[in-house]
């Protein structure tokens, strides 16, 4: 039987996914559907599938499909986008909301001017893991792995353009130390707290940006003693800002989520 999905098409600093209501529009297999529609010649094109649902515990929960059908526990880029929704389409008139994720509760601040949602503060939590690598064990890079609700590995290096991301990602995200694949960024510090960030993303391959990888890089960053812990990630789609708090060991996160376009899917469940 046919029948006709809205969703709408948003991005996080160039990190573009599909946003469908399911309290509306109820998707099944969106494993299956995350594949097919991120697809860019015959899809729609994105990073992903976002589905925004009802939630027992939270304002609202947000459930995330890599392009390549793998569920992802959290996504920072896409919780901004969320926020932007569930307030831009009338879900809801809170400015700071709920969010259930696979990685716990997380609470979303809204900056809106005239009804328009123009940035958001997210509270990504604490880092759940922090570990130095040395250069024998992984790659020949000095690196380290943190967990911001998923597995990231930063590594800092002095000369971006010199980094072939699109050879060295993939074998590092499937290299055997990481079971469970891990995310991939490398940076460099180009200027007083301020961070060049690139990212190999689990499941999507490169991508415009990363919100978990620009938190995981700060706080790498504050680890191995590079910026203080206020600071910008610049990524390839644009910045975002992020404060590690020192006395309840939160990372914050706050930059901008946009909406590219609405549009209609006919599926045959």
């Amino acid at each position: 039987m046919a029948r006709t999905i809205k969703f709408t098409k948003m991005h996080g600093a160039g990190n573009d996914y599909i946003y469908v209501d399911v309290m509306k529009y109820p998707v099944a297999d969106p494993e299956k559907r995350a594949i097919a529609w991120s697809k860019f010649h015959t899809g729609i094109g994105s990073d992903g599938l976002i589905l925004i649902g009802a939630s027992d515990i939270a304002d609202f929960s947000m459930r995330i499909f890599n392009a390549d059908g793998s569920e992802a526990m959290m996504c920072g880029n896409g919780s901004r986008c969320v926020a932007k929704y569930v307030y831009e389409y009338g879900l809801t008139d809170k400015t700071e909301i709920s969010l259930e994720t696979l990685s716990g509760i997380k609470i979303l601040k809204l900056n809106v001017a005239q009804g328009v949602v123009e940035s958001v503060t997210v509270d990504m939590g604490a880092p759940v893991k922090l570990e130095a690598l040395s250069p024998d064990e992984i790659l020949p890079f000095q690196a380290t792995e943190v967990s911001m609700g998923n597995p990231h590995l930063v590594t800092f290096v002095e000369d971006m353009e010199q980094i072939q991301l699109e050879e060295i990602g993939p074998k590092l995200e499937h290299h055997p130390h990481f079971p469970q694949r891990t995310n991939v960024e490398f940076a460099q510090v180009i200027g007083k707290d301020k961070i060049r960030m690139r990212v190999w993303e689990r499941g999507s391959a490169i991508t415009l940006a990363c919100g978990t990888g620009a938190c995981a890089t700060a706080v790498a960053a504050v680890t191995n003693g590079k910026v203080g812990r206020r600071s910008e990630i610049v990524m390839d789609g644009g910045s975002v800002f992020i404060e590690w708090d020192e006395h309840s060991g939160h990372v914050m996160m706050t930059g901008p989520a946009e909406k590219v376009f609405d549009g209609e899917m006919v599926i045959n469940d």
